[in-house]
This record gives structure tokens, C-alpha cells and sequence, in this order.
């Protein structure tokens, strides 16, 4: 039976309990064809792959696009009558970048995201899929068929925790994490504890132990201690774990409740005195030179500023227009202008964008009472005609010299909008905002430093591009496109590449800002940590605010909008009184 990779990793009797662990070991193939997900088809020839890292770590270094795992499992007769009981099985696959699809016997028992061509990511959702008793395959092989879409970045199975559990046991034990701060932000607490629930809703005892290890931002280890635990049926057990006279950062306690027979894993993430986060300076001797010449030279190119009128997105209250213009060396960049029909002057927000994403009409578009303008910066949706590198690639255009980085253009295009925005009569110069999300964040950030007289307002959410040094060490993604251009390019040195990065690092930048500035943050952010987002907030010396998000990544709950619009609302009641 050597075509099964997997027979049964464990079989384990629990007071009339039975569990099925997988482990980490997969066969895997790029590509696709849905013949895969078949239990008649011959995967003997695939490659072996682990669940625990991504892909580009384990040999397919730039890959994006599909790719399939597969794991074959003998599940036992015997647990047949134990698993009706139970109401069937759990397989839990942990984070997956970026979508999923996820098939049991040829069957699709469940889906993550949205394979293309609509494409949408859920890199940051835990996979959990219920297989039925009924579509087992008692005391034969059953096949596992995990179809993958990576859009860019790190792609697979992430290394959380992949396991096979028997019915309700795994919803049925479970681990609570009870911070006594709302949003996990401890200020000038030396001591901190967080209060741990222990509960066992299903009919069985658990003995066992509870395990607790605390890692920080760059994943040391930087305390451990177990506890006994006797959970009886139907029972709770209360807990805590102290820790004390942590460095500023953030942290993740991994909560594991652990015994021969179960195992099961909450993390919980906090942040200690965030304002205090110190990171090393870097910024160049001529650093302020090399933006006011970029400045300069895009001053030096005409904007031929273009409005063509859509009627199909204009409605009775809003005219909507596509506008052309040419940017740092003459590059052409587009966007979308929505502006309301009744005279008279109105603020304005410019909507910048994340990276690799195409723009249409964005938040505020519905509002009445502002104009809004959503750009593509070059190699951006409907901005390619001149630069387009595509994705990935982008990150590293010219990144060898700094004078054609891709994002010094960026930059430029970003100002070259607040020019689109100066240029019209109904715009109100008083009241321009900025705002975006990711990168979006990173050039909110940007364009209020780099253009500080002209810009009243920035939002940033979960920004981009800050503190390279650190980030690469953090962060699965840029670093391994990073890695892999410096493993082809090796003469260039990792110290000239942060050298050229320096003048692109935002936290660079955002001293220079002299408006209000609303930062928000995903406590579970792993594509833009929150240290990197508080390496640019430490730096800013002009008003500002942030909010955290304890259970978000890096996409932010749908009531982030409301909150940056009433944010941003408050602060230009507060200019126009004051003016």
C-alpha cells in the first residue's frame, strides 16, 4: 500500500472516546485539474510537501497560482458507530494563503475565498470543515484533497495546527483567553495576567495538561510553564498565566491543552506599551534632498489633467468622471473622481490604494456631502499602459537603484493626485483627506509627509513599507520575495538593498506630517505586523490617535469604515470651528 501516504497516524480510545490525528506530511503538485480531488487517481508521483511552512520555504521559491495537496488516511470500522454518536468528523487546516478549496472523497465539504477569475483572498481565516459519518469510507482509504490559489506572496498551508478530530470533541473542549484590557494594550503594567477558561462541554473526562508559551514579535521564546489539568464532564476550570516586566512589543501566548489522547491550541495576542517601541535609525544624510528633487522634477512634467464623464456610475446626486493624468516621467496614471452635483465647495479624500489591487469607486462614494477621487498609482489597475511589472515582481522594480524604484514614481503619483484635486474649483483646499489600508496606509502616510501643507487629514489602516529591517525578520511576505531576488542577485548585498529601502521607509517619512493622523491596527496582522505600524506611529510628532483590533488580521472588520468616517467627520468640525 505505498500509495497511501498516510495510513493512520494515531488510534486512540478516550473513555469511549476515539480520535484520528494527520500529521504534517503531504503529497503536493502545482497545477490543476479537478481529476485530483478523485480517490481513483494515481498521486504516486508527487512530490512530498509539510504543512508546517509554506511553500516557497520547501523548494517552490516565486510560485504563485494553483496548486493541490493530498493525504490519504485508513480509518477503522470500529470507529464507525463512535463517529455517527459524534455527529461525524472536524478537519482543521489552520490559515491557508490565499484560498481554498477542500474536497473528502471527491466530495467539496468546504470553501475559503474565491478562486479566480474572482479571485478574493482569506489568507487569514482558520479552516475548519465538518466531514459526515456518511461519506467516510469505513475500514478503506480515504482521500484528502486540498485545492490551493495563491495570488502572490507566501502560498499554502501556513503551519497552524492540521488535525482530524473525531465529532464535537474539538468544539467541545474548549480554551478562553480573557484579557482585562479591551483591546489586549497593556500601558505601564508591569505585572499583566490574563484569566484562562477551561471548559469541557462534551460527556468525557480530560486529564491532561495545560502548556503556556510566550513568543514575541520575532518569534523568541520568551517564557514556558505547564499546568495540571482534570476537567470533568461537563465541568469548568478557571486558570491564569502572569508574566511580568515584558520590553515594549507585541506578544502571542500559545494556550495549549494537551494530553496522550487530545490537543488542542488558542492563541492569544497583547501588546505592551506600543509608544515605546524604539527602532534603529536609518534615515540617509540626504534624505530630505532626495524628495524635494523628486519633488522638483515631478513639478517639471505637465499634468494634462483629463475628466471623462461615466454615465453608468454617475447617479442623480454624483457625477462620476475617469481621469487621465501624467506623472514623474511622464508616466500616465488614472483614477476615478466622484463629486456631488449641488453647487458648492466640498472637502475631499483621496483614496490610495493596496497593493496589487484594481481601484473603481471606493468608500465615500455614496456621501453627499465631499468629493472623492480613488487613484491607481502606476503598474495599478487601469495605470499600466507605461510600467507594468505585475505581481509578483512589483515590490522589487529597480529596487537596485534608488533614483528608478518603483516607488519613488508611487510617491509621485500619490502628489500628483492633491495637484488633480488643487485644480478643481469645487473642491474646498482647506479640507483634503487621505486614507487608505495596507499599502494604501503606507502612502496616506507618505503623501501627508511628502506633501505636508496641502494635506488636512490622514487615515491609515494596517500601513505597509515601514521598518525593513525589522519586518524582514518578522514578516513571511515581502521577505521571501525579497530572499529569493537576493539569492539571484547576491553581488548586490543585503546592506545595499536596506540602504535603498531606507528612503522609502515610511517611518522615515512621518516626522515630516503636521496634520491629524488615525492609525489602525490587526492585532493578528501577519502580512503587516502591528510593530511595524507603530515603528511609523512612534514617529509622527503632529495629533494623532490609533485603534486596535484584538481579533483582527489584516483585513478589519466592516465597522472600521463607520469609525474612520466619524473620525474623520469630528476632525473637520474641529478645523472649520477653529478657522
Amino acid at each position: 500500500m505505498k500509495h497511501i501516504l498516510l495510513i493512520l497516524s494515531s488510534f486512540l480510545s478516550f473513555s469511549g472516546l476515539s480520535q484520528i490525528l494527520i500529521d504534517s506530511h503531504w503529497q503536493f503538485k502545482t497545477g490543476d485539474s479537478l481529476v485530483w480531488k478523485n480517490t481513483d487517481y494515481n498521486s504516486t508521483k508527487w512530490n512530498n510537501i509539510t504543512t508546517d511552512i509554506i511553500w516557497e520555504k520547501q523548494g517552490y521559491i516565486d510560485y504563485n497560482g494553483f496548486a493541490w495537496y493530498r493525504k490519504t488516511v485508513f480509518l477503522p470500522l470500529k470507529l464507525k458507530n463512535e463517529t455517527l454518536k459524534l455527529g461525524g468528523m472536524t478537519l482543521n487546516l489552520g490559515t491557508i494563503d490565499d484560498c481554498d478549496q477542500v474536497f473528502f472523497n471527491g466530495k467539496l465539504i468546504g470553501e475559503s475565498g474565491v478562486m479566480p477569475p474572482n479571485f478574493l483572498t482569506a489568507y487569514d481565516k482558520i479552516r475548519k470543515y465538518d466531514i459526515l459519518a456518511s461519506d467516510v469510507r469505513w475500514g478503506k482509504p480515504n482521500v484528502i484533497a486540498v485545492r490551493v490559489f495563491d495570488n502572490s506572496g507566501g502560498g499554502g498551508i501556513t503551519g497552524q495546527e492540521v488535525s482530524l478530530k473525531m465529532g464535537e470533541l474539538g468544539s467541545s473542549i474548549k480554551i478562553e483567553a480573557v484579557s482585562p484590557i479591551s483591546n489586549h494594550i497593556f500601558i505601564n503594567t508591569p505585572e499583566i495576567t490574563i484569566s484562562i477558561n477551561l471548559s469541557n462541554l462534551s460527556p468525557y473526562v480530560f486529564k491532561g495538561k495545560v502548556e503556556f508559551c510566550l513568543f514575541n514579535d520575532f518569534n523568541d521564546t520568551i517564557s514556558s510553564s505547564t499546568q495540571n489539568v482534570d476537567l470533568k464532564k461537563n465541568h469548568n476550570v478557571s486558570t491564569s498565566y502572569k508574566t511580568n516586566n515584558l520590553q515594549p512589543g507585541f506578544y502571542k501566548l500559545n494556550i495549549r491543552l494537551k494530553s496522550k489522547l487530545f490537543n488542542s491550541t488558542e492563541v492569544f495576542r497583547f501588546g505592551v506599551d506600543p509608544e515605546k517601541i524604539a527602532t534603529s535609525p536609518n534615515k540617509p544624510l540626504d534624505f530630505d534632498n532626495f524628495w524635494s528633487r523628486a519633488k522638483r522634477e515631478l513639478t517639471a512634467v505637465a499634468p494634462q489633467f483629463r475628466m471623462i464623464y461615466n454615465d453608468s456610475l454617475s447617479t442623480k446626486s454624483r457625477d462620476v468622471f475617469l481621469v487621465e493624468m501624467r506623472s514623474l516621467d511622464n508616466v500616465l496614471i488614472r483614477g476615478w473622481y466622484a463629486r456631488p452635483k449641488a453647487p458648492g465647495r466640498y472637502p475631499a479624500i483621496l483614496h490610495l490604494q493596496g497593493y496589487s489591487s484594481n481601484q473603481q469607486m471606493s468608500w465615500g462614494y455614496d456621501k453627499d456631502d465631499m468629493a472623492v477621487f480613488v487613484l491607481n498609482i502606476r503598474g495599478h489597475g487601469n495605470s499600466r499602459d507605461d510600467i507594468n511589472p505585475g505581481f509578483p515582481g512589483f515590490l522589487l522594480t529597480n529596487v537596485k537603484d534608488k533614483e528608478r524604484y518603483i516607488y519613488r514614481g508611487v510617491f509621485m503619483d500619490c502628489i500628483r493626485a492633491i495637484d488633480f484635486l488643487y485644480s478643481r474649483d469645487e473642491i474646498d483646499k482647506k479640507f483634503i483627506v487621505v486614507e487608505g489600508g495596507s499599502q494604501g496606509g503606507a502612502l496616506s502616510l507618505a503623501t501627508a509627509a511628502l506633501d505636508y501643507q496641502r494635506v488636512t487629514l490622514c487615515i491609515a489602516a494596517v500601513p505597509f513599507l515601514s521598518d525593513f529591517q525589522d519586518y524582514f525578520k518578522i514578516a513571511v511576505w515581502p521577505a521571501n520575495e525579497f530572499e529569493s531576488y537576493m539569492s539571484k542577485n547576491p553581488e548586490f548585498g543585503w546592506e545595499r538593498l536596506l540602504e535603498n529601502l531606507s528612503y522609502f521607509d515610511i517611518r522615515n517619512l512621518t516626522s515630516m506630517i503636521k496634520c491629524p493622523v488615525f492609525m489602525s491596527v490587526g492585532l493578528k496582522d501577519i502580512v503587516c505586523p502591528p510593530r511595524i505600524n507603530f515603528a511609523v506611529y512612534n514617529q509622527i510628532l503632529s495629533s494623532k490617535n490609533y485603534l486596535v483590533y484584538p481579533e483582527s488580521g489584516h483585513g478589519l472588520p466592516p465597522d472600521y469604515n463607520k469609525t474612520k468616517y466619524e473620525w474623520m467627520k469630528n476632525e473637520l468640525t474641529k478645523l472649520q470651528s477653529s478657522k
